[in-house]
């Protein structure tokens, strides 16, 4: 199945697309490493589009994957026409993970693949693709070494496609989720040092999914020990404000098991978690 380009891109992005397709084309068997985020979904689309049979993608399930992301991925897949695998990652008995140290994410990406490696073995050793992008080069991301020494290719990296560009090529292929927000791992919620559960980890996804189910679609649900701090745009917060019932919100979250829940009024900002740590870095010197 070739995906026709149904709106316009501008002469670089037309440019990264023909590369990508190239890129992907020259590789035998791959296996895509697959969330459902819009990265490694247009990734998964082009593997489907240039090897047909010969690609197919993997979701690592584990406590850290809301379930309501798990479906989207399930549907995503579909959609895509690629075949889909699911496997257990067990990041969670990890020491390295669960005690939540800065390097968390080399433990995660570790584990997801020692999994994948195994998996692609049987499928004509495929090379593992994932999904990581230009941008996430420049930022705070541990789990790419652990890629890097699986020896996983991140086509999107590799040819410097950044995040602007993913979203422009897939809504010009007519990918639906195109505008999808981005979905870090529910770890990502707890600070350094606090150790991470299951059950925390549950009451993280469960709250971001009521939240989601009221209409806003960006959240995150920090947890801090156990307080639970909302983030959502900054342009969203007055009208989350009149819109949410506060005291079915706050019940909700007591249900959970949270003992408070504020919202945070500077706004949900990508990267706040590793933001505190650059900055405790830069107060330490």
């Amino acid at each position: 199945m070739y995906f026709s380009q149904l709106e316009s891109l501008t002469e670089l992005e037309l440019k990264q697309l023909k590369l990508l397709r190239e890129f992907i084309k020259g590789i035998n068997h791959a296996c895509v490493a697959f969330s459902g985020g819009v990265d490694s979904s247009l990734v998964a689309t082009i593997a489907q589009e240039q090897l047909g049979s010969k690609a197919f993608a993997v979701t690592g399930v584990s406590p850290s994957l809301a379930p309501y992301l798990l479906n989207q991925a399930r549907l995503q897949a579909a959609w895509i026409g690629i075949h889909h695998e699911e496997c257990q990652t067990n990041e969670i008995n990890e020491p390295n993970y669960f005690k939540n140290p800065e390097n968390r994410c080399f433990a995660c990406k570790q584990e997801l693949h020692k999994h994948l490696s195994e998996i692609s073995k049987r499928f004509n050793n495929a090379q593992v693709l994932d999904g990581v992008n230009f941008d996430d080069l420049h930022d705070f991301r541990p789990g790419i070494q652990a890629s890097n020494q699986a020896g996983v290719l991140s086509p999107l990296a590799e040819l410097k496609i950044d995040k602007k560009s993913i979203r422009s090529i897939s809504k010009s292929l007519g990918l639906p989720w195109w505008d999808k927000p981005a979905q870090p791992c529910l770890a990502s919620r707890i600070p350094f040092g606090e150790e991470i559960s299951s059950k925390r980890l549950k009451k993280i996804a469960l709250a971001e999914e009521w939240i989601i189910n009221q209409g806003f679609s960006k959240v995150r649900v920090r947890s801090q020990g156990l307080s639970a701090r909302v983030e959502l745009p900054v342009n969203e917060i007055n009208n989350f404000l009149e819109i949410i019932d506060r005291n079915m919100l706050v019940k909700y979250f007591l249900d959970l098991g949270f003992h408070s829940v504020s919202l945070d009024l500077e706004g949900l900002i990508s990267g706040k978690l590793t933001r505190n740590l650059k900055i405790n870095k830069k107060t330490n010197l």
